[in-house]
């Protein structure tokens, strides 16, 4: 596995460890967790970068204020990175108006890559299965 790849991995699970608190004395953190999966998500790790933006979505009561652009900006790249997910929430948020101008296109088009990417995952796990 290239160094690169190692390290991307290792700040995404050091981020989950933060984000439900195993990592830290005194229960989740943050803004540690954020760090650690700003960085994953800049090295294209996809789950990373969806992470971000739902937290961003769901702010938090330690400080962290929802800021619907910057949840769209990750949910955009995750989806550019293959994750479905990101592409479902960067297209509901184009259709309501969220974090940006409402745009029925761009809506559509995340929609139908986040099918195209659902149906590409489920052929993959049939061939894994056969």
């Amino acid at each position: 596995m290239p160094e690169e790849r190692k390290s991307r991995d290792a700040c995404h699970n050091v981020g989950l460890l933060a984000h439900d608190g195993r990592a830290m004395e005194g229960g989740p953190d943050l803004t540690a967790a954020r760090q650690y999966y700003e960085k994953a998500c800049a090295g294209g790790f996809a789950p990373s970068c969806f992470n971000l933006s739902a937290m961003f979505i769901e702010g938090n009561s330690k400080g962290l204020e929802p800021d619907m652009t910057q949840a769209l900006k990750f949910a955009q790249t995750a989806c550019e990175l293959g994750h479905v997910w990101g592409c479902a929430n960067a297209s509901r948020m184009y259709r309501l108006g969220e974090g940006t101008e409402k745009d029925e296109k761009k809506a559509e088009d995340l929609k139908n890559r986040a099918k195209e990417l659902h149906t590409s995952e489920k052929e993959r796990q049939l061939k894994f299965a056969e």
